[in-house]
């Protein structure tokens, strides 16, 4: 099968119930989550693995920072998802991270679909007017999509926390 772009997920996820953590504060959940070479690269800050957000950034991740640059590595040579440069048709803007106050650690996940080139993505009218607030596994399940090829994510909780 021929695929023509991808499709890239931004999830927010609250995490609400206390995982064992190790070392770096990270679940074996979370860490097992990062697969496929997927980077987020943020002014002061390169994600390359699942991690929790240090406390020094959260602010200016919350606050201060627009969307990251995303690359993959594996890409194609010459795209550009493997330059950090994608072009293609926004469904939803980026929001920045902001956990509200004493709600503990948020899961921020990206996950990069391969779209057939037949495949026209769009968002239903109830999507549309409720952005932020649809469910990406039903969007996948509706258009077919497999996957993922690639995720990523980090945790980070409110600046004031």
């Amino acid at each position: 099968m021929v695929f023509a772009g991808f499709c890239l997920f931004v999830v927010a996820s609250v995490l609400l119930t206390g995982l064992t953590a190790h070392s770096d504060g990270l679940s074996a959940e979370d860490e097992a989550f990062c697969r496929g070479g997927l980077e987020l690269s943020y002014p002061d800050l390169d994600i390359k693995a699942c991690m929790v957000i240090p406390q020094e950034v959260r602010e200016k991740i919350s606050k201060d920072w627009g969307p990251p640059k995303v690359q993959l590595a594996t890409a194609e040579k010459g795209s550009g998802l493997r330059a950090g440069d994608i072009k293609g048709t926004v469904l939803s803007a980026y929001s920045r991270p902001t956990p509200p106050i004493q709600t503990g650690f948020h899961r921020y996940q990206f996950l990069l679909y391969e779209q057939p080139t037949d495949q026209v993505l769009s968002l239903s009218e109830q999507e549309k007017s409720s952005l932020g607030n649809w469910d990406p596994q039903m969007f996948v399940q509706k258009f077919g999509l497999e996957g993922p090829v690639t995720s990523l994510q980090f945790l980070t909780q409110n600046h004031r926390d």
